[in-house]
């Protein structure tokens, strides 16, 4: 079970890639609209920017474990095999 989630390929690359980016861009819109859309009741503009921010850190960490699992032992093996 373990090995099937760590298992690295050429899709799971551009995936975690992908996320990472969306995380980025969504946590920024989100803060933004926190600050200048969101009405200031019920502490609407502390939660929506909260969760950009939560969104804005988890980026990296996506990028960063992509990064991670990419230079685990045998991944190369399996990273060959992509099309560049």
């Amino acid at each position: 079970m373990i090995m099937k989630i760590l298992s690295l390929g050429c899709k799971t690359m551009r995936e975690g890639v992908l996320a990472s980016c969306i995380f980025f861009v969504a946590g920024i819109v989100m803060i933004l609209a926190g600050t200048k859309i969101v009405p200031d009741m019920l502490y609407m503009q502390q939660i929506v920017m909260m969760l950009g921010l939560i969104m804005l850190l988890f980026a990296p960490i996506i990028l960063i474990s992509t990064f991670l699992l990419s230079v685990l032992p045998g991944a190369k093996e399996k990273l060959d095999k992509c099309e560049h």
